[in-house]
């Protein structure tokens, strides 16, 4: 069974801790723990294998900008602030668009028409929203898209941004490669301690998250997506020869 687990935290990436383990044969499906310094070394001829965790990380920029943006109207009666929610969300589109982001990339996410109360029973006006997806792919564009926003109408509003990976597929395999290298050079390293050769592979797993990593809303207006890191752990058991 194989299982992804992948994390981001802003611009980093939280990795679990590497385990090294020398199993006789009773033991040969224990998960890897730390290495014992003072454990005997394995007699030569003895079955056994050997548990390590690789890592493998790959550092990349961002290529798509996610704007959640929208549109909030006050008035008096239930269809007038229905009709100025969805001419101020149409302004905000049409403005969006001749910023540079494509059609097909809005998506409404939101769409709310609420009562407001003086003391209930008694309404006092109606409160309708919009929210706006946009996916900003041109990433020099994302100064002129913010300010596009901005300049939609005091009605829109600007609640968050982040960066994406849109194709992480060569990278990760690049990780998952230098995860391997990385375990295998370290089953190496320990099998030559020990007297032994590293044989075939008994048992491998990987740890990540197959999600697109997301990075940190930039706090400017003049926005930069930065870098971060993605990174691969596997956990391989070897047969010592």
């Amino acid at each position: 069974m194989t299982v992804l687990m992948m994390r981001v935290t802003g611009l980093s990436v939280v990795l679990a801790a590497a385990g090294v383990v020398f199993a006789g044969p009773q033991a040969a499906h224990a998960s890897p723990g730390p290495a014992d310094p003072t454990a005997p070394a394995v007699s030569a001829g003895e079955p056994a294998e050997l548990g390590v965790v690789g890592r493998g990380s790959v550092r990349a920029t961002p290529d798509v900008m996610r704007l959640s943006v929208g549109v909030e109207v006050r008035r008096d009666k239930a269809g007038a602030a229905f009709a100025a929610v969805k001419e101020g969300a149409a302004r905000l589109t049409d403005a969006l668009i001749a910023a540079g982001v494509a059609r097909q990339d809005l998506r409404t996410n939101d769409l709310s028409l609420g009562t407001e109360y003086e003391k209930y029973p008694k309404v006092v006006g109606y409160r309708a929203s919009q929210g706006v997806e946009a996916l900003v792919r041109d990433l020099s564009k994302a100064d002129a898209v913010i300010d596009a926003v901005a300049a939609a109408g005091d009605e829109v509003r600007l609640s968050g941004l982040s960066f994406e990976i849109s194709r992480t597929h060569a990278l990760l395999k690049e990780a998952r490669a230098a995860a391997y290298r990385d375990a295998r050079a370290k089953a190496e390293q320990y099998a030559a301690l020990a007297g032994r050769q590293v044989g075939r592979v008994m048992k491998l797993e990987e740890e990540g998250d197959s999600a697109p990593p997301r990075f940190a809303m930039a706090e400017k207006a003049s926005v930069s997506p930065g870098q971060g890191t993605i990174t691969i752990i596997v956990r391989a058991i070897y047969e010592l020869v």
